[in-house]
């Protein structure tokens, strides 16, 4: 008797081809939810930073970098060139006002100095001897003026008495004539005396202001070269201390040559390097802050040095107030104000922004289990915060650290 067989509904065959369908649609659906829709991502809370957003006060600022100088310095350079003789005091040695320095030798100056001297001594003999001559020349004029005064006296009194003996008709009329006659010539030459004595004096007036003026004008050249002679001893402008000093016994220096430095201690300032970016937002009475020791001090600027080089430009600020330990050379990290304080929504700044340029960051959920993208709109920044313009408010939390290992999912499941 035949056995009719139940026809088995899977083969093997047709178990391997589902088995394989079904792979393929798994494979398809992995590929799917890993290129599109909320791709997610297993981030370890450790790896990462979260901050709050908050509402606070908030100023632009940028950081720039400042070195501590001293509130003045006087440059020393070679009045007159010459050569390094000798050399006073050591590079950093404290100075008063007026302690010598350096002194050089010029005998091309020196001889000039001798010549001037010379001129000097030459004039000042001349006008003893002008004034000797005008002397006695004065006397001889006075003494002939005495003659001529002694002989119209004489004259007038013979004219007086011949005037009474001829009306007595006690002389004639030609020896009275001739006493008139005589009179009057010698009034008339009392008078032509006296005119030459006048501009005998002033001749010898004017000759005596030429001469003092030219002896002035040679002192005052002597003087001169003296003072140049004497500028061949460098010789501190202000107390201060010496610095960068560049001579050498032997050292030949030319007028004008750069020999040193002396810096005033009585106060510091900073000098800092600011980007050329900021140019135009950079002013004088500007503030900036700084740490110092566990404290913070202030900077004022007092000087924008508007010449670029290399794109940055420098300012000097000067501190508000005294800050002790501070050294001559100490490099500070300075907050440099751009704005006036305003009340913000605040994010930290972090890594996050070299991804993201500030357009969108991965925000927490309420849980903090999971952190997706959101759209984000930046404003201005200081050297701690971003301020918020759109997106996010007080209370959200945000992740601030590097994106760069994140790649470009659309969600981050955070476990600790």
């Amino acid at each position: 008797m035949d056995i009719v067989l139940e026809k088995k509904r899977f083969s093997k065959k047709r178990i391997s081809l589902i088995i394989g369908i079904a792979l393929i649609i798994a494979l398809i659906t992995f590929v799917i939810s890993s290129t599109g829709g909320n791709s997610k991502l297993n981030v370890d809370l450790e790896r990462i930073s979260i901050n709050e957003i908050k509402q606070g006060v908030f100023q632009e600022n940028i950081p720039v970098s400042g070195v501590v100088m001293p509130i003045t310095t006087i440059y020393l350079d070679a009045l007159e060139g010459g050569r390094v003789d000798e050399v006073f005091v050591e590079d950093g040695a404290l100075m008063k006002q007026g302690d010598p320095i350096l002194r050089l030798s010029n005998t091309d100056l020196e001889l000039s100095l001798i010549n001037q001297e010379t001129s000097v001594y030459n004039l000042l003999t001349q006008m003893q001897i002008s004034q000797n001559a005008a002397s006695q020349n004065t006397i001889n004029r006075l003494n002939r003026l005495t003659d001529v005064e002694n002989a119209l006296i004489e004259a007038d009194r013979v004219y007086q008495l011949n005037k009474k003996l001829l009306a007595e008709k006690a002389i004639g009329m030609q020896e009275f004539k001739e006493s008139e006659n005589n009179y009057k010539y010698q009034k008339q030459r009392m008078k032509l005396a006296q005119e030459i004595l006048k501009q005998d004096s002033i001749s010898t007036k004017q000759e005596a202001n030429q001469k003092r003026n030219s002896l002035g004008r040679t002192q005052s050249a002597l003087k001169l070269m003296r003072k140049k002679v004497g500028d061949l001893v460098v010789r501190a402008p202000v107390d201060g201390q010496l610095t960068s000093l560049d001579a050498e016994i032997g050292q030949s220096k030319n007028k004008g040559q750069r020999l040193g430095q002396v810096d005033v201690l009585s106060g510091f300032k900073v000098r800092a390097d600011i980007d050329e970016h900021y140019i135009s937002r950079i002013y004088t009475g500007q503030q900036g802050t700084f740490s110092f020791n566990g404290k913070d001090y202030k900077l004022i600027i007092k000087k924008v040095f508007t010449q670029v080089t290399e794109g940055r430009f420098q300012v000097d600020m000067l501190f508000d107030e005294k800050v002790e330990g501070i050294r001559r050379g100490q490099s500070l990290q300075i907050r440099l104000a751009l704005s006036d304080e305003k009340q913000a929504v605040l994010v930290p700044k972090g890594g996050f922004f070299q991804k993201t340029g500030g357009n969108w960051i991965f925000k927490l959920n309420e849980e903090g289990t999971l952190a997706y993208k959101v759209d984000i709109r930046l404003g201005t920044k200081n050297t701690e915060y971003y301020e918020v313009l759109e997106g996010l408010s007080p209370g959200d939390k945000v992740i601030t650290s590097s994106y760069d290992n994140f790649g470009d999912k659309e969600e981050l499941v955070l476990k600790e």
